[in-house]
């Protein structure tokens, strides 16, 4: 059995932020290994690492019992990325960055292009250029023991954002670059499987909120995967795509199956989301193979759910890994020095440490024979009016010398006065008078405590109390407004309650109020 994951981590580092350990390193590599252990896959694929190479570390990509391969975005630091990671068990054959070949190195890389004529150089490179695409090529074996070619795409589908009318173009192109990669894979005999995050909901039963989306069928990436995919059930003489939604194959009418949530609205508590996450195969490896297709809910530390499926074949490893491989990386394999190595002290062979030693005894010898010379040519004041060192800064605040001196007749007719006036305590008075004294100065810092709390309270009035909500009565949130427009910036209040569908009472209201500028 073949065991595949998919999931958008948002951040492959975020996961592991909440686990404290002494040692870093071996903290990172424990916790990667944790997370990979939890999905229990063969071959896991994650989107959104939000990592470059330059800030990739060696424990979050070396984990023992796998071999991983990462695709970096060239354009932004923290920004989109894709990665996969394979047993040793299912160690591929060849691996491949991107969706175009501009990237390959022609050295273990999966090839099969297709035709890619309506594409300029430019528009290819800047479709690869933001590390969406990762393909990784296996050896399988199939129950009645002949052996096949399986081809995994990792993507990370670009998302249409409504204010820039160019991504919605980006992101067109970029399904269009994808379907004649898959499309050629298959021609060439290789089964193929599309997983990951491909940010369209396919079908009204796909997301929360359908209904009130003007023309929700009329999307243009709801029409490209209508195009991709074929149903099953479809009458003959229909149009019938190249890939099956796995999920959908299996569970064909499970409602409110979603994959991603909004955090800000809390929705992932109501189960108000949408299925972005797929796995999708060739028609032939979906019936042949597919044991199962299913959704990991349970499973936290991103906004995204992961996503899999389990395959009725064996895995074939291959002998040696990729040169894509991030084991095979300078920084990783131990041919380029860091300048952390330049840094830490390195042991010294005995004699030179002999030797050294002579020197700097040397050396110091020389040092203080110089500094005698030096205060022997200064010149030095009398030892009545001069100490020796650095003189103490409380020198300075206390009396001088010159006035503090009297004539012995003085001293002599003021000893009396001052016996007289110090008298001998006992050792019970002297703790009452420590006990009174420490208790008259606690009374007067609370005295003194008291009245500044109370200025400031009169003073500054503290935040008012936040509106209550009009479908629940309960205190509201405070949001602002990051929308580009006139009211950005703006604060409003609004229902604190999650996100959820409108028939749920406990779900948030349609509270909503500016709030006064202060």
């Amino acid at each position: 059995m073949l065991r595949v994951v998919s999931w958008n981590i948002n951040g492959i580092r975020s996961p592991l932020q909440g686990v404290v350990c002494q040692e870093p390193s071996n903290c990172t590599s424990m916790a990667m290994r944790r997370i990979l252990d939890e999905l229990d896959a063969d071959i896991v694929c994650f989107q959104e690492t939000k990592v470059t190479r330059d800030v990739l570390t060696e424990p979050l990509a070396i984990v023992e019992g796998y071999n991983s391969y990462f695709s970096f975005s060239r354009i932004r630091s923290g920004y989109s990325g894709v990665a996969t990671f394979c047993k040793d068990s299912a160690t591929p054959v060849a691996a491949e960055e991107g969706l175009s070949g501009l990237f390959a190195t022609q050295n273990g890389d999966v090839g099969c292009y297709g035709n890619m004529d309506e594409f300029t150089q430019e528009e290819l490179r800047a479709l690869d250029s933001e590390g969406r695409a990762l393909l990784t090529q296996h050896k399988i074996r199939t129950w009645e023991g002949k052996e096949r070619t399986l081809t995994f795409i990792n993507v990370y589908c670009p998302h249409a954002d409504p204010g820039k009318p160019e991504r919605l173009t980006f992101k067109m192109r970029f399904y269009r670059l994808l379907q004649i990669r898959a499309e050629a894979l298959l021609a060439a005999g290789s089964h193929v499987i599309i997983l990951g995050d491909l940010n369209t909901a396919h079908r009204p039963i796909d997301h929360c909120d359908a209904v009130n989306l003007e023309c929700f069928e009329e999307d243009a990436g709801r029409k490209w995967m209508d195009g991709l995919l074929g149903n099953l059930g479809c009458r003959a003489g229909s149009h019938v795509g190249p890939f099956v939604d796995s999920y959908r194959y299996f569970q064909p009418k499970q409602e409110r199956a979603f994959t991603c949530w909004s955090v800000v609205s809390g929705a992932r508590h109501l189960n108000y989301g949408s299925r972005l996450d797929y796995v999708l195969g060739d028609r032939t490896l979906v019936i042949d193979t597919f044991q199962d297709s299913f959704l990991l809910p349970q499973v936290m530390g991103s906004d995204h759910c992961p996503v899999g499926a389990t395959l009725n074949v064996s895995s074939v490893p291959a002998k040696q890994c990729p040169p894509l491989c991030t084991r095979f990386l300078p920084e990783f394999a131990g041919t380029q020095l860091k300048i952390l190595r330049f840094l830490v002290p390195l042991e010294q062979e005995p004699v030179l440490e002999q030797s050294a030693l002579q020197l700097s005894n040397k050396t110091q010898v020389q040092k203080q024979q110089n500094k005698v010379r030096v205060r022997s040519t200064r010149p030095r004041p009398s030892q009545s009016n001069s100490r020796r060192g650095q003189t103490n800064l409380m020198s300075y605040f206390q009396p001088s010398s010159s006035h503090s001196k009297t004539s012995p007749d003085l001293e002599l007719h003021n000893l009396p006065l001052v016996k007289n006036l110090i008298t001998p305590k006992t050792l019970e008075e002297k703790v009452m008078a420590r006990e009174v004294e420490g208790q008259a100065k606690h009374s007067e810092g609370k005295d003194e405590k008291e009245l500044r709390t109370s200025f400031w309270k009169s003073v500054l009035g503290g935040p008012s109390p936040m509106p209550l909500c009009s479908g629940h009565r309960e205190p509201c949130v405070m949001r602002t407004v990051k929308k580009p427009g006139p009211n950005l910036g703006r604060h409003f209040y609004m229902c604190a309650r999650p996100r959820g569908p409108p028939s749920d009472p406990s779900s948030r209201c349609n509270f909503f109020l500016w709030s006064r500028p202060s």
